[in-house]
């Protein structure tokens, strides 16, 4: 599986160089927690100490923990439940996680597709989350689910696909 965060475009709204980590639901409590909702399956992102980025700037990760189905987060210098609540709707960004046994989103977005008889079946233009196993969306259309891919280098994916795959549509 590839390691889930969005790919950022450098848009006002989208740090260059940053990969969308989550956004900030609702206050929890009285003592600054906010409610997290991850899009990244990197969960060390909200230990201790990290570093993330927001529209306002840099924020400490202070508190956290997991409670039952969501991430509970606090911020340093986010003391009280009326400063957590002005963070609702905040979208949180970190730097690309170094792991060269991962394969990044980020990554992989732009980069062609060459499937096991040198066919370049298009560019990835996302990643998308599903159940059974995330899929690369062609700039073709096509789908291909990620447990296909055999290896990545800079620029190309390489896959193994079922004959007559890209035939498809």
């Amino acid at each position: 599986m590839a390691s889930r965060s969005k790919s950022t475009s450098g848009t006002e709204s989208h740090p260059a160089g940053l990969l969308e980590i989550a956004t900030v639901g609702r206050a929890h409590g009285v003592r600054g927690d906010v409610v997290m909702h991850p899009v990244t399956n990197r969960l060390e992102r909200f230990d201790v100490g990290s570093k993330l980025i927001t529209a306002a700037g840099e924020r400490v990760v202070s508190r956290a923990r997991f409670d039952g189905n969501r991430w509970l987060v606090s911020f340093e210098g986010i003391d009280d439940r009326d400063a957590a609540a002005a963070l609702t709707g905040t979208t949180v960004f970190a730097e690309p996680l170094d792991d060269p046994d991962e394969l990044w989103v980020h990554e992989l977005c732009g980069s062609s597709v060459i499937d096991q008889h040198g066919f370049d079946a298009g560019v990835i233009r996302a990643v998308v989350a599903n159940p059974a196993a995330d899929l690369l969306e062609l700039d073709t259309g096509h789908l291909v689910p990620l447990t296909f891919v055999v290896r990545s280098e800079p620029g190309a994916v390489h896959v193994e696909v079922p004959d007559g795959l890209f035939e498809l549509g």
